[in-house]
């Protein structure tokens, strides 16, 4: 009999219609696909099955957190050649229903699917890694949804997170300029954010979702704001009031353990909300929008810094992604940037700047990566070995859906503008470099 690798990239073939973009090798030792291509390791059988159960980006993540596929090679070239074959085109196979494996309706596609199950000895089904959250019931978005969500993603561990994130701890986009480091381009970035909203001292800044605190103290210690700090997360905001101790900024700076929609002591004079609004969901942000508009003082200043996802030409068929949502940021989605502008000004705001950052934002993943890869083992004994592997998977895959323009982000600096029309920005608020 052909060895598994060569039965593997020849139903394969047969399912997508072309050859396999990478050279397999099968937990038998056997190599089949092209020679110069990087190596895809199928480990166990177990990867197969997971495939059969749940075919196309889903299973093949599965497989990978559980250490089932490995990559010999560039792990940013893999994701890129099989980027066509599973996160930009339909799979060949359906979901499965509970108790029946993932079969098409076409009977040459069904017949394929039977004779990989064969190869792969599918029953039953494998039980998905510990790393994954439990699909939550009811209304998305709700005050306890969001608490257990957040806390999948952010409460493992603030030694883990500065391993990634380095010394800044800054968990978002960076603003980069030719040469600069990571530590320096995420100071850029907080500082742009301070100089949008125009602080000043004496002024009161809400920070939503503020993370380990970064943004707050360079705003308390450059600025000289009065800051406040919410956050879902009770490790983020452990490590960040002990930062605000250590700077000697505890009289400016307060750090709280609070949604958005309970804050109740406004009104402010500026609101950041950075990396947080993907978190927010599609129903909800009518409310995030409003909540955030009657917080602030009129004249006051607003920066949504969001991921964006490109539009749909039929809105209604947009899911939220497997990966990411079992793996990475449970209940998180996305909208296009003129939805969430149309959104803003909806609930009273006015949009007088839209900056795009999404080169900057695969910049940063990549130096997030590297970060990782550095200190892969210290990081997995921190948190463990799937935990590594879902980071790497989604920093990378990530950092290649910037880089294509499948996705993007933007800062978008919104004012509550008083009923007199004087807005309090600039006539010329931003300057562009002259071409080169």
């Amino acid at each position: 009999m052909a060895g598994a690798a060569t039965r593997i990239v020849a139903l394969a073939e047969e399912t997508t219609g072309s050859p396999p973009p990478v050279r397999v090798r099968a937990w038998d030792g056997s190599e089949a696909g092209p020679e110069s291509a990087p190596v895809l390791h199928v480990r166990r059988r177990r990867a197969l099955r997971r495939v059969l159960w749940r075919p196309g980006e889903l299973g093949l993540a599965r497989a990978w957190v559980a250490g089932e596929i490995t990559v010999e090679g560039d792990l940013y070239e893999v994701l890129a050649r099989l980027a066509g074959l599973v996160w930009e085109r339909d799979g060949a196979l359906e979901e499965a229903r509970p108790g029946r494996l993932a079969l098409a309706r076409d009977p040459a596609v069904r017949a394929r699917a039977l004779r990989f199950a064969r190869l792969a000895r599918p029953w039953p089904p494998p039980p998905p890694p510990p790393e994954e959250a439990r699909p939550q019931r009811g209304l998305r978005h709700t005050l306890l949804r969001d608490r257990r969500a957040i806390s999948h993603h952010y409460d493992v561990g603030n030694e883990f997170y500065r391993l990634v994130l380095g010394p800044s701890m800054v968990y978002s986009c960076a603003y980069w300029t030719e040469g600069g480091t990571l530590e320096e381009a995420q100071r850029d970035k907080l500082d742009l954010i301070c100089r949008k909203l125009a602080l000043r001292p004496g002024q009161r800044l809400l920070d939503v979702g503020c993370g380990w605190g970064s943004l707050v103290l360079h705003a308390a210690r450059e600025y000289g704001v009065r800051a406040v700090g919410v956050t879902l997360s009770r490790e983020q905001a452990t490590a960040a009031r002990k930062r605000v101790a250590e700077a000697g900024l505890a009289d400016l700076v307060d750090i709280r353990v609070e949604d958005y929609r309970e804050v109740a002591d406004g009104p402010y004079d500026a609101v950041a909300s950075v990396g947080m609004a993907e978190h927010v969901g599609e129903e909800r942000f009518r409310e995030y929008a409003a909540t955030l508009h009657a917080l602030l003082k009129p004249g006051g200043r607003l920066l949504n810094h969001q991921i964006s996802r490109r539009p749909l030409a039929d809105e209604s068929r947009y899911e939220l992604d497997a990966f990411i949502d079992r793996y990475v940021f449970p209940d998180g989605e996305l909208a296009p940037v003129g939805r969430t502008v149309t959104l803003l000004e909806g609930a009273g705001f006015e949009v007088r700047d839209q900056e795009s950052l999404r080169e900057h934002y695969a910049l940063t993943l990549r130096a997030w990566v590297d970060n990782l890869r550095a200190d892969a083992a210290r990081a997995a004994r921190l948190s463990s070995p799937g935990r590594v592997r879902v980071w790497l998977l989604y920093m990378a895959a990530s950092a290649l859906a910037f880089e294509r323009n499948r996705i993007g982000v933007n800062q978008l600096l919104a004012v509550r503008t008083p009923e007199d029309g004087v807005s309090g920005l600039p006539l010329r608020a931003r300057v562009w470099q002259p071409s080169a």
